[in-house]
């Protein structure tokens, strides 16, 4: 008899503490929506009950680290883009380079809606579907140009002295994350250094659904190649993404050993990932890995895993410190969500990279550069990377000629550069995130008009002084690796 009573207990003690907790749960409920009621009958002014809501979930999120937040509906789809690697639009690059002027076209992207209806480099866009955007900032144009796959979206633009209407029939606009050095007359990245054709050069600007299949990609096509001597792997600008993505890339270059854990609410480790065997760069391939204060996350990861095992040379300056994983929990039947911070991740040296709130530059976090390998690049060179690195992003939408057309439309006081055939450089690309969609989905480009232009150099390698170490690190690694193998 005594079991059975004992049974008993424990069932109601289970089912009274189950009760408990949806008392308190329906108590928090209830209070969020009698506040709402009460704001929404008895304030001065008529409210957006929406609004309220959005603000209420915001207030909750703010007390906790600055990773974890609401995302509204509103952002959450554009949010959603980002992290799948496409969107619905019309496939264009604008700027906008004077405040409350038209949003201007740089170039249509090759093969795109806005390519086949007839859209230019060079024209400014005065109306969306007949309401004037004149004025309007890039953020509000671009989302007006979003819509579902196979809608139409009717342009007024002004190109030179007339106006034209045009329609385009928005479609899947894919983005890439990884990325090279330059492109070719046939717009394809090419992942060689221009000046360095036996060294592969991949930049990755994210970690998205689509990373890993294009980096495997890029590495399948050049590792077998018999006059590669090394591959930089450029970090600077990217700010993280998909763990699982940064995991796969570690295990591209990794045979054995831990590359990451992760550590939930009292230091419980939850998982612990190991790279598996075989690689698709060869174990004695040199590898060097750029990294700046705005690599971040999954960055962190392939940098300090590869960095653990001694397998990549680190180039650059000190990362940002992102040591916490966060997921996206939906909410509204996916209309919303949560960005969670769930739990830390940990290097296979088991130190978590996370800079705390209160961390000074003393304090150890993020990935530090290895010793002599700490390369800064200077504001003034930076700027002018970056606009070699915004340029070459841009797909010519044939040749050379028309490219540079282009270019004379979008800035007309540009000196146009001689065909590389000519004996001139081309610019190299590399941004922080030329290839990502911005929150409205559109790629963007915003000047300010209070800086002076400062003249520009020959090429972004004279400027791309971490670069040129990463390559003298990886000439030094194959040059140590010779005189070993003559001895």
């Amino acid at each position: 008899m005594l079991p059975r009573n004992l049974t008993l207990l424990c069932s109601v003690l289970v089912i009274s503490f189950a009760c408990y907790v949806i008392h308190q749960r329906t108590r928090t409920a209830m209070m969020v929506g009698e506040a709402l009621e009460m704001i929404d009958r008895f304030y001065v002014e008529p409210v957006d009950r929406r609004t309220l809501l959005t603000s209420a979930m915001a207030g909750m999120t703010s007390t906790l680290d600055q990773h974890s937040e609401y995302i509204p509906p509103v952002s959450y789809q554009a949010f959603q883009d980002t992290i799948h690697q496409e969107f619905a639009g019309i496939g264009i690059y604008v700027d906008q380079p004077v405040e409350n002027e038209p949003v201007r076209v740089i170039t249509p992207l090759v093969g795109s809606p806005a390519l086949h209806a007839g859209l230019m480099p060079g024209d400014a866009i005065l109306e969306v579907d007949h309401e004037y955007v004149g004025d309007l900032d890039i953020r509000s144009v671009s989302e007006r140009l979003r819509g579902p796959i196979a809608t139409t979206v009717e342009l007024l633009v002004q190109r030179g002295d007339e106006k034209v209407k045009l329609s385009v029939m928005r479609d899947t606009i894919q983005l890439e994350s990884v990325i090279g050095d330059h492109r070719d007359e046939n717009n394809d990245w090419v992942f060689r250094l221009r000046q360095q054709p036996d060294i592969v050069y991949v930049r990755m600007t994210s970690f998205g659904d689509k990373t890993v299949s294009e980096l495997r990609n890029v590495l399948s096509r050049l590792m077998p190649k018999s006059d590669v001597s090394g591959v930089v792997l450029d970090l600077r600008g990217n700010g993280g993404g998909l763990l699982h993505a940064a995991v796969e890339v570690c295990d591209m270059f990794l045979s054995s050993g831990k590359i990451v854990s992760t550590k939930t609410r009292g230091g419980v480790v939850e998982d612990e990932v190991s790279a598996t065997a075989g690689t698709l760069v060869p174990p004695r391939m040199p590898v060097a890995i750029l990294i700046d204060e705005h690599s971040a996350s999954a960055s962190e990861i392939v940098a300090a895993a590869l960095q653990d095992h001694g397998r990549a040379t680190i180039v650059g300056t000190r990362s940002y410190g992102k040591g916490t994983v966060q997921n996206i929990l939906p909410l509204e039947y996916g209309r919303s969500a949560l960005r969670l911070t769930v739990a830390k991740y940990y290097r296979p040296s088991d130190k978590n990279i996370h800079r705390g709130i209160d961390d000074t530059e003393e304090d150890v976090w993020g990935v530090s550069p290895d010793p002599g390998m700490n390369v800064k690049v200077s504001e003034e060179d930076l700027r002018q990377l970056a606009r070699f690195w915004e340029e070459a992003s841009y797909p010519s939408l044939k040749n050379r000629d028309l490219a540079d057309a282009q270019l004379k439309l979008v800035d007309p006081d540009r000196e146009v550069e001689p065909a590389a055939d000519e004996g001139a450089s081309e610019p190299q690309k590399e941004s922080s995130e030329p290839e990502q969609p911005s929150a409205e989905n559109e790629t963007t480009s915003e000047n300010d008009d209070s800086e002076v232009e400062q003249p520009r150099a020959k090429s972004a390698w004279d400027l791309d002084a971490p670069l040129r170490t990463a390559v003298k690190a990886i000439q030094s690694e194959n040059g140590a690796v010779s005189r070993a193998t003559a001895a």
